[in-house]
């Protein structure tokens, strides 16, 4: 009897800004033969994902793999949750908030690896008025900038910021009645996000004492704050500090309650959706399988400021497969003609 776990690569190819088409040769290359026997399939349409995911629950697949961004996770994870099958992540999109959380590699390659030596391991969910979120949900300023950038074109990190700078100018905040199953009182906020895990995506941390273990939501209450506070508040929340900021109020709690003035839009994992004036969040303890690293206690492990600008600047440059090759071709001369120049000019130097 083989000790093989059945495993399903779920691609979603129109996900974050990398293109798809060496995947599969690179999934039957990297993936461990001896551990996983596996199979490819391709989203076609919006919640595709989940239809595929919860058919493979009923065939009894053991991981289903979640090829893209948050919202192509949302959609595998939401099938899978109450069942035996567990979710795995190869992030190919513009946040990638649980991936992060898990510290799963954003190299696709690397990825590959690390579900070769990754586990099953239980985790928390979170549901807001019913819909599952696995990462964060929240309202105010966050989800105004989720819809926006959902209705983009611009992807990645600084599409993100454009939508951030953008949606200010027209922001205003709020006055909310939260409740929770100690205190109830009245804020008015910017934003209030709920995370199962510490960050939105691009680790950007809202939440950083956020577990998916331990059975609680951390709550971030973000009061309104004057312009010349965003770039502490920037920092703050890049810097894995925001908890510290003196306009933050933080909260943990098993559930939440949240009254608004108004129906609006809300976040769950970065995908915008109007919900009504009330709003129930609450956790589900041990909801949902990931592989993970053996023994992880469920917390971040927090990426260091000057790694996040180096892969914010890796990020915003165009890959070599996307360069035309005429284009490539004068940028290889162009290169080897500076080269010679640099070395012309050390010689004249020495010469002198």
């Amino acid at each position: 009897m083989s000790d093989k776990k059945n495993i399903l690569f779920l691609i979603n190819p129109k996900s974050g800004v990398q293109s798809k088409r060496g995947l599969p040769k690179l999934i039957e290359k990297e993936i461990d033969k001896e551990r996983f026997s596996f199979s490819i399939m391709e989203t076609k349409y919006v919640a595709h994902a989940s239809e595929l995911a919860a058919k493979a629950v009923e065939k009894g697949i053991d991981v289903v793999v979640a090829v893209g961004g948050d919202g192509t996770v949302n959609e595998v994870a939401r099938s899978l949750v109450g069942s035996k099958t567990t979710l795995g992540i190869i992030p190919c999109g513009s946040g990638n908030g649980l991936a992060r959380h898990l510290g799963i590699p954003i190299d696709i390659k690397k990825s590959l690896g690390f579900i070769n030596i990754a586990e099953p391991t239980e985790v928390d969910y979170g549901k807001i008025n019913g819909q599952p979120f696995f990462c964060t949900c929240g309202i105010g300023f966050d989800a105004l900038v989720s819809n926006s950038f959902a209705k983009g074109r611009q992807r990645g990190p600084l599409g993100y910021m454009h939508n951030m700078v953008m949606d200010w100018l027209k922001y205003k905040p709020e006055v909310y009645e939260i409740e929770t199953e100690t205190s109830s009182e009245h804020y008015r906020a910017f934003l209030i996000a709920c995370g199962n895990a510490a960050q939105y995506g691009n680790n950007a941390y809202i939440a950083p004492r956020a577990s998916m273990r331990d059975g609680l939501l951390s709550v971030t209450i973000l009061e309104p704050f004057s312009p010349l506070d965003v770039p502490l508040v920037l920092g703050d929340i890049f810097g894995n500090k925001i908890n510290s900021n003196s306009h933050v109020k933080t909260l943990e709690s098993h559930w939440i309650k949240i009254k608004r003035k108004s129906n609006g839009v809300v976040h769950f994992d970065g995908e915008p959706m109007d919900m009504d004036a009330e709003l129930f969040i609450e956790i589900v303890p041990s909801g949902l399988n990931v592989m993970a690293t053996p023994g992880w206690d469920g917390r971040s492990a927090p990426v260091p400021m000057y790694k996040q600008v180096v892969e914010l600047l890796s990020s915003s440059l165009p890959k070599v497969d996307d360069i035309p090759l005429p284009a490539m071709s004068q940028l290889l001369w162009m290169n080897e003609k500076n080269d010679k120049n640099t070395l012309q000019s050390s010689d004249k130097k020495r010469q002198k």
